[in-house]
């Protein structure tokens, strides 16, 4: 059973030690996270090829999202995680309420470009319906993993953990994602599909271990800078 030490703003669980989801650098790291997933969202509508490998406009952007999920899951804890998870979620179902708006509002008459804005971001809804499922089932599997190794393992380990915890979420995440985004972007065969699972998942998961040592940085920066967090961590 946990419990909240409101004098330092920290939150103990088992071994685990976390910062209040309070400060306001919780919010800075949500806001980015937020604006990584709708951006991506966007992008994901353009199939992009490189050769024989096939993925979408968005692929450099969404890996963002689980660094900074990672930051927030190590540092915040599993309940921070899941509000942001689900702030994230609802934002981008409203970014794309917002574009289905602007869409429908009539055209000025020198306006030209209303048939490449319907191309764009008339198919984003189901972009997002692939994201959304996608990044809700892969980040709480990557959030719930991360957190319950901390609980073992406290402090420690925390390279370990920020891999292995991104290879579950990100293989539910990518595979959840492509099964209803791939019709959007045109992948109609099962070799295209199957090569889009596959590169997305190793692009993806591979950009999270080559930034795990910025990754463990951020975080380490973000426990320093936490009300008491490092007098607690060397306590435990």
């Amino acid at each position: 059973m946990g419990d909240s030490t409101a004098g330092n703003n920290l939150i103990r669980t088992k071994n685990a030690i976390f910062a209040s989801s309070g400060s306001p650098y919780f919010s800075t790291v949500l806001t980015l996270m937020g604006a990584v997933v709708i951006l991506s969202n966007i992008g994901a509508s353009k199939g992009v090829s490189f050769g024989p490998l096939i993925t979408d406009g968005g692929f450099f952007l969404f890996p963002l999202a689980y660094i900074l999920g990672d930051v927030i899951s190590e540092v915040y804890g599993l309940k921070a995680a899941r509000r942001s998870i689900l702030v994230t979620f609802i934002l981008a179902f409203f970014a794309v309420f917002c574009f289905w708006i602007m869409i429908q509002l009539p055209a000025a008459e020198f306006y030209d470009g209303q048939e490449a804005l319907e191309r764009t971001l008339g198919p984003i809804w189901q972009i997002v319906v692939a994201s959304a499922c996608g990044f809700l089932v892969g980040q709480f599997a990557n959030s719930w993993v991360l957190v319950k190794l901390k609980e073992r393992s406290g402090e420690r380990g925390l390279i370990l953990r920020l891999i292995g915890s991104s290879g579950v979420g990100e293989f539910l995440d990518t595979l959840i994602f492509c099964a209803i985004a791939a019709p959007v972007i045109g992948i109609a065969d099962v070799p295209s599909f199957i090569n889009y699972v596959v590169v997305g998942f190793i692009y993806k998961t591979a950009v999270e271990i080559l930034f795990v040592p910025v990754t463990s940085m951020v975080i380490k920066w973000f426990k320093k800078r936490e009300p008491g967090y490092s007098q607690a961590a060397v306590e435990s």
